[in-house]
């Protein structure tokens, strides 16, 4: 979905939905193995976003917070390892799933998660209000995709940023076409991400910008501010 700019001008692609097999339980491939991953396919960046432990996690829900916190974080921090050197960057997200609804949170760190073992004992509104709070920035995940763990459709217009109105891993044209719908319809901004789980699957999913991004913020300013060039995956 091209938004606009220069042909000319040089580009930026940042993946902003990935798992590791690190903390999700669908994923067969690590952080180290997902940089390579996206700096040949020509990425400037990724956005690690594992399933939280409401989701679809590898970790033991059993174990004491902080080291499930601790354990939650290493598909991160070994990417963010692996990339050192390079300018090629790793930034920390997650995947909140209230019954299959699922969120993609950014900006918050895992400082904030160690601090709140709450979480999982909250509601999905008072989580959502709970990330705006502490400056976090919510993209409904495949808000329209129909799956057995999916019991309903859910929306929040007015508790999200934005949509993921292209989620590229969708063999069925219409979630997406539902999803951004839904933005237009409700002012809310649009991402896209390709939801990659596997190193021999890359949907080519993502976001152009037309500046790097260097910090997770940045990332969430230049959605708020429009700076999109397109959205991939369309």
């Amino acid at each position: 979905m091209d938004l606009g700019g220069s042909p000319l001008e040089q580009t930026y692609r940042y993946e902003t939905h990935l798992h590791t097999s690190e903390a999700s339980a669908c994923a067969t491939a690590s952080g180290a193995e997902m940089v390579h991953l996206y700096m040949d396919a020509g990425y400037a960046g990724i956005i690690i976003t594992d399933h939280f432990f409401n989701g679809n996690t590898c970790i033991d829900r059993s174990l004491p917070w902080e080291e499930k916190i601790n354990l939650f974080s290493l598909g991160y921090e070994n990417a963010f390892k692996e990339a050192e050197g390079t300018d090629f960057k790793v930034f920390f997200g997650w995947e909140y799933s209230y019954h299959g609804t699922e969120f993609l949170t950014y900006g918050l760190d895992k400082q904030f998660l160690l601090s709140h073992p709450e979480l999982l004992d909250i509601g999905v509104l008072e989580y959502l209000d709970l990330v705006h709070e502490n400056g976090g920035f919510i993209s409904h995940a495949h808000p329209y995709r129909e799956a057995p763990y999916i019991a309903e459709i859910r929306l929040y217009p007015h508790k999200v940023d934005a949509v993921e109105v292209i989620n590229a891993s969708h063999q069925e044209p219409s979630y997406n076409e539902k999803a951004l719908a839904y933005a237009e319809q409700h002012s809310l901004l649009k991402t896209s991400g390709s939801d990659t789980h596997h190193t021999h699957w890359l949907c080519g999913g993502g976001m152009v910008f037309p500046f790097p991004l260097f910090t997770i913020e940045d990332f969430i300013r230049a959605v708020k501010e429009n700076k999109t060039i397109a959205l991939l995956g369309s």
